[in-house]
C-alpha cells in the first residue's frame, strides 16, 4: 500500500485516514497504521472533535480521485450544512442529473463523515449508506448532528 494512514478511534469502530502527498484521499472503516504526518494528525483532530460534538465542519485538504461527476456530487454534498439533510432528488434536480445517479455517486464517496453522504436521504426513507454498519451508521450520524427528528 501506498501513502500514509492514520488510525482514529471513533464511536462507530476503528476507522484509518488515508493521504497522500496531496492530501486526504480516503476514509475506511477500519484500524490503521500511526503514520503521524502533519495532515493525518491534523483531520485525525478534527474527526475526534466532531465525534466529541465540537467540530461541525472539515477544514483538512483532501484530494478525490474519482471523476468529474463524484467531485461535482463530494461538492454537492459537502454544501450541506451540519444538522441538516437534502433528498437525492434535491440534488439530482440541482444537478441536473437523475436521483439514481445521486445515488450511486454518494455510494462511492470515498471520504464519509468529512463529506456528508450521510445527510442525503430518499424522498420516502434513509436511503442507503456505504460506510461500516450501512443504515445504522446513517442514523448514528444523523442523530449526532441533530437531524434525527427528521427520521421520525
Amino acid at each position: 500500500m501506498s501513502g500514509f494512514e492514520q488510525a482514529v478511534p471513533s464511536p462507530l469502530g476503528p476507522l484509518t485516514l488515508l493521504e497522500d502527498q496531496i492530501g486526504i484521499t480516503a476514509l475506511e472503516w477500519r484500524d490503521g497504521r500511526q503514520d503521524g504526518t502533519p495532515v493525518l494528525r491534523h483531520a485525525a483532530l478534527q474527526l475526534e472533535q466532531y465525534f466529541a460534538g465540537q467540530r461541525q465542519d472539515f477544514t483538512v485538504p483532501i484530494r478525490l480521485t474519482c471523476s468529474d461527476f463524484q467531485r461535482t456530487v463530494c461538492a454537492a454534498m459537502s454544501a450541506i450544512p451540519f444538522g441538516r439533510t437534502r433528498t437525492y432528488g434535491d440534488l439530482a434536480d440541482q444537478l441536473g442529473v437523475p436521483a439514481q445517479a445521486i445515488g450511486q455517486a454518494c455510494g462511492g464517496n470515498p471520504l464519509p463523515v468529512l463529506i456528508p453522504c450521510h445527510r442525503v436521504l430518499g424522498a420516502n426513507g434513509l436511503g442507503g449508506y456505504s460506510g461500516d454498519g450501512g443504515v445504522e451508521t446513517k442514523i448514528w450520524l444523523l442523530r449526532h448532528e441533530g437531524a434525527a427528528g427528521l427520521l421520525i
